[in-house]
């Protein structure tokens, strides 16, 4: 152990004091809350913050419960020494049955104090809101994975399945190791398992906060960025021609804007029309339901696919996100480009999509090879009574007549990795957050108080019950 690591577990064992705000917690609210703070008053960011010291402290909060070395480690990718992890375990009690994976990412967005309007990495909480940049996305979640294994080495709880957890790096940004890779790549026994949890499920809240329905994450969609590119030989702006570089990569936009990839629902998307379709009610949820019996009117399918949630669901999409053209006022522009950031249905691919763009553009503007980073694309896991049957159960006695519905991720997460490693991956249930997305990625990151207790009851029971399963 090192001095660095034996000097944080002496000021945690010192450190007893607790909120005011918190003072009417239960005790083992009390814990997790202040190691949720910890990890929220750690900066993260790839630019300004560091994932090793945050690991540093929340590994010595696990010494402190009781992991020992080999139970509970710290890893750093070979040269990067801010882009560290922690790995941990309780072993189960039958060697064959698979592991359950626990894993999520403990880096954040940048946060910038002038933008705030309050310091970002202080965790605050008024008037029922935890606010700080990461309180959402996602170091709420890694507490609270953190805090149940040391609940659970507490309590002498013995899983049949052994229980495995991960907390890693460079989820948020290209300039940090990505933890999880590393992990496959260099110690796959620590996060090896029949299925993995992860982030990209959550709950639904209603505007009072009230949770209307608890989605699971099936799947997820794969990223994949395109340029395309107009070139001309310019000339004096006194001398406007018909071709011109900028109205051909307009032309060009406008094709891709009109284009819409072909609708292909998936058995999960079906289940979430179906299930959600009710929770929403009037016209948008009879079409829902409608849509997904095959039975949608044009007028129904309008109403669907003029949501742009339920549309990145039901296909492929692509979109115009940058746009970079001439070099000088008085010039005829000599170079037009703009990026297209395209998201990918599990099972459609990278070729497929790149001859369909080429296939749009018009005479004089060219797709450009895409860029290509070694990530694979989606892969999406089944939906089986195991995996969805326990979400159901827990959620009837924790959230009384409140839906558990699958659903695909339009966005992407570390799961991508272990899918492909053959680790079969879903965004959990639990914390319900709004419908505008409770300033993930922005200004004022905030998440209910009461979500986050209710969300770590929920989560603590459903691991439990998935851990003693057969």
């Amino acid at each position: 152990m090192s001095r660095r690591l034996r000097a944080v577990i002496a000021t945690l064992l010192m450190t007893s004091g607790i909120p005011a705000a918190a003072a009417d917690l239960r005790p083992d609210q009390k814990a997790f809350r202040a190691l949720f703070e910890e990890m929220v008053n750690t900066d993260t960011s790839a630019t300004t913050g560091s994932c090793t010291l945050a690991s540093e402290r929340l590994l010595a909060r696990m010494r402190a419960g009781g992991f020992k070395a080999g139970e509970a480690d710290l890893f750093v990718p070979e040269g990067k020494p801010k882009d560290g992890g922690v790995i941990a375990r309780i072993a189960g009690t039958d060697p064959k049955a698979k592991a359950i994976l626990l894993v999520d990412h403990i880096d954040v967005v940048a946060a910038k104090r002038e933008d705030w309007s309050r310091d970002p990495f202080t965790l605050g909480e008024e008037d029922g809101w935890f606010i700080g940049r990461g309180v959402i996305d996602d170091k709420a979640l890694v507490a609270i994975w953190a805090d149940m294994l040391i609940r659970m080495k507490a309590e002498g709880f013995r899983p049949r399945r052994t229980i495995k957890f991960a907390a890693t790096c460079g989820e948020e940004s290209g300039l940090a190791t990505n933890g999880v890779k590393w992990l496959i790549a260099n110690k796959r026994d620590a996060v090896d398992a029949g299925f993995a949890l992860n982030e990209g499920g959550h709950g639904l809240a209603d505007k009072d906060g009230n949770p209307i329905a608890m989605l699971l994450a099936v799947g997820e969609k794969h990223s994949q960025t395109f340029t395309i590119e107009a070139r001309n030989p310019g000339g004096h702006s006194s001398r406007p021609r018909a071709d011109n570089a900028i109205y051909d990569l307009a032309d060009a936009l406008e094709k891709i804007r009109a284009f819409h990839f072909p609708v292909t629902p998936s058995p999960v998307v079906t289940a979430y029309l179906e299930r959600m379709g009710p929770v929403f009610g009037g016209d948008k949820g009879a079409a829902m339901t409608a849509f997904a019996a095959g039975k949608a009117d044009d007028a129904q399918q309008k109403l669907v696919f003029g949501d742009a949630m339920l549309n990145a669901m039901l296909r492929t999409t692509c979109v115009a996100t940058t746009f970079d053209a001439g070099h000088a006022v008085n010039a005829l522009p000599q170079r037009a480009r703009s990026t297209i950031q395209c998201r990918l249905l599990p099972g459609d691919t990278t070729e497929n999509v790149q001859k369909t763009l080429a296939a749009l553009l018009p005479a004089g503007v060219t797709l450009l090879p895409p860029e290509r980073d070694g990530d694979p694309t989606a892969i999406a896991p089944p939906l089986t009574p195991a995996i969805l049957g326990p979400a159901e159960a827990v959620a009837k006695v924790q959230f009384p007549g409140v839906p558990v519905v699958p659903n695909l991720l339009t966005a992407g997460t570390d799961g991508r990795y272990l899918s492909a490693a053959g680790i079969p991956t879903y965004g959990v249930p639990g914390i319900a957050i709004d419908a505008d997305g409770n300033g993930a990625h922005g200004l004022n990151e905030r998440v209910r108080v009461r979500s986050v207790y209710a969300g770590r009851d929920y989560l603590y029971d459903l691991v439990k019950r998935y851990s003693l399963a057969r």
